[in-house]
């Protein structure tokens, strides 16, 4: 049992790596990953933007360093500069996925996405209400990709988290390592929160819209008797 866990768990990692991978190649051509015809991008990535370039900057001044350092010791040096060149890779691929992997919403529902690591679909029909709620979780969840408690699921970036959505019925989450969560509130983070909003509720109006339009359309095709 515990080998297939195990198991399962070093193919979700390496799932996940392939992702921020892909990350990388839709960032430097300009693409996006799951946002179609008719659905509208809702970006995050810029609140975090700052502090990760910062590390670019901090990794690339210890592979300089570390370069010299280990100059007179070759098999060390390459090693070192193999696990450096990927920790900057990584990095950047963070930023990529959360750019290019940005939430959506459209005519099917809402996606919430936190870059490569957590994917949560959200029905329209189950939503009971969107508003644009600034809150900053506690300082032991804030770091996590996310964090659910007592139905809440918080999907915090740069420490914030900025629309707030009720739902009728819970949606399951499933984090990296498979972990499965229930929650009938979903709190997350958008660069234009208030807009993420509206555009939000007007995909749900939208939905009610040609509900009701479809429902007059049938009710016309009844002849009296």
């Amino acid at each position: 049992m515990d080998e297939g866990r195990g198991g399962g768990t070093g193919r979700r990692l390496l799932a996940y790596e392939k992702r921020w991978m892909a990350s990388l190649g839709l960032w430097v051509t300009r693409r996006r990953d799951g946002v179609g015809a008719g659905e509208r991008a809702l970006g995050y990535a810029r609140a975090q933007a700052p502090m990760l370039y910062g590390f670019v900057f901090v990794c690339l001044v210890e592979t300089v360093g570390v370069t010299f350092l280990l100059a007179k010791f070759p098999v060390v040096h390459w090693v070192m500069l193999v696990l450096d060149v990927y920790t900057l890779a990584m990095v950047l691929g963070f930023q990529a996925a959360a750019v290019t992997r940005p939430h959506v919403v459209g005519p099917g529902g809402l996606r919430v996405r936190n870059g490569a690591l957590l994917d949560v679909w959200i029905p329209l029909e189950r939503i009971a209400s969107v508003r644009y709620d600034l809150r900053f979780p506690k300082t032991e969840t804030s770091g996590r990709q996310a964090q659910e408690r007592d139905g809440v699921l918080e999907m915090a970036v740069a420490a914030q988290t900025c629309v707030t959505v009720e739902l009728t019925e819970p949606v399951t989450a499933v984090k990296l390592l498979g972990q499965r969560v229930e929650a009938r509130t979903v709190r997350f983070h958008a660069d234009e929160g208030r807009a993420a909003a509206a555009a939000i509720r007007e995909a749900i109006a939208s939905r009610k819209e040609r509900e009701e339009g479809a429902g007059e359309e049938g009710r016309g095709l009844v002849t009296p008797v």
